[in-house]
């Protein structure tokens, strides 16, 4: 893994080559050449996303599954607490932002949202299918590996743990050289299309509030994660740094999982095997960053095309919902609130917004899906922790499996 080395370095100058470039040839440019590189880059941006998008089913496979036949007869128990702990995660960020929403949110003047900036331009599109949506591989993923554990199928084990070993030398030569350059496409865009100096002010303040929320509860989780597993947190997070960076720059807990799969194995108080079952699981089940947002983004647009906030009781079932819908969202950008906005907009809705609040909602939580994403992320480090920390407790060994 020595390319990834520097790979904190190369998706910094990422993000500040794609932002300077964006500022000096923007939309309107009279610039000769401007037309030609903005289609270079909107197809670079497009073609790399479908690379990373095809390759996400793989990853997923190839990590879980094995990881779930290697358990053996612990599989069913640990993927249950796995479940668990990420939907109390999500539903515990949830209430302490309707919390926070309540306290703070009466006492600000927060203006409607801006216009949405525009996409850019793919002249060529070269479309590049997944092999089964995310959710399909997550869902497949489970079953193949319970099943080979109920089975006790040696060649479909082996041949699992192989294909593992396939998929990560693709991350490694494939995923990891062109994140930098999807991530400096990404950026280009946003300040192409005016968002950086156009739209990121009209939220700021709510924007500032939601990310101290997200440090709020990371600590929060890493505190719990360390007081259950009895080892040291910091030697957790303190390798997540390119994971976060990639988070913010992709908005993608799935795009992001080939990094965040390599910051785990770098702790020394990850267990392997907990990082290769939970690490892929929870980038897909796992968005208290996403939740914690769209519930205070929620009682934000209330608050400003309403004039009031959204009951408490309303709220609760709202958070509550909100957890599960969750769990199975995809972890792509704005997943969690597309997967959710049955319980957002209609007359039939838990919050009854119009389509004026679907369109304030989507701009809004575009805006700072990245960190909410990062947030994500990161917090999946903390819960494998607690899956370590449980495993030690009832005498899970590493690799452990009922005989084959």
């Amino acid at each position: 893994m020595k390319k990834s080395e520097n790979l904190p370095l190369r998706l910094l100058i990422g993000v500040a080559a794609g932002v300077i470039l964006g500022l000096l040839i923007p939309q309107e440019s009279a610039l000769p050449f401007a037309g030609t590189v903005v289609n270079l880059i909107g197809t670079a941006k497009y073609i790399l996303g479908q690379i990373i998008n095809f390759c996400v089913p793989l990853i997923i496979i190839g990590f879980i599954a094995p990881s779930i036949a290697k358990l053996g007869g612990n599989a069913t128990r640990l993927l249950g607490v796995a479940i668990i702990i990420a939907y109390a995660s999500s539903v515990l960020a949830a209430l302490m932002s309707m919390g926070a929403g309540y306290a703070i949110i009466p006492h600000l003047n927060i203006p409607a949202a801006a216009e949405e900036g525009a996409s850019l331009p793919v002249p060529f599109e070269l479309a590049v299918p997944q092999i089964m949506p995310v959710m399909s591989a997550l869902v497949f993923s489970v079953l193949i590996g319970l099943a080979a554990v109920w089975t006790r199928a040696k060649i479909t084990t082996a041949v699992l743990e192989e294909f593992q070993r396939i998929v990560l030398d693709i991350v490694q030569r494939v995923i990891i050289p062109i994140l930098p350059f999807f991530i400096a496409a990404t950026f280009y865009q946003l300040g192409w299309n005016g968002s950086i100096t156009k739209q990121l002010p009209v939220f700021l303040i709510a924007i500032l509030i939601v990310m101290a929320g997200h440090y709020i509860w990371m600590a929060i989780l890493y505190g719990a994660a360390g007081a259950y597993s009895a080892r040291s947190p910091i030697e957790v997070v303190r390798h997540y740094g390119p994971a976060y960076l990639t988070a913010v720059g992709t908005m993608s807990s799935a795009a992001t999982l080939a990094v965040a799969l390599q910051c785990a194995h770098k702790s020394p108080v990850l267990r392997k095997d907990m990082a290769d079952f939970g690490i892929p699981l929870f980038a897909n089940i796992h968005l208290c960053g996403s939740v914690l947002t769209e519930v205070f983004f929620c009682m934000i647009v209330s608050q400003v095309l309403y004039n009031s906030l959204p009951n408490p009781d309303t709220m609760i079932l709202f958070c509550v919902l909100l957890a599960v819908f969750a769990i199975g969202a995809p972890g792509v950008p704005g997943g969690t609130v597309m997967a959710s906005m049955g319980l957002i907009v209609g007359a039939g809705s838990i919050l009854g917004f119009d389509e004026t609040g679907r369109g304030l909602m989507l701009a809004i939580f575009a805006l700072q899906d990245s960190f909410g994403t990062a947030c994500n992320v990161t917090g999946d480090g903390a819960l494998t922790l607690i899956l370590t920390g449980y495993a030690d407790k009832h005498n899970i060994s590493q690799g452990e499996a009922t005989p084959l």
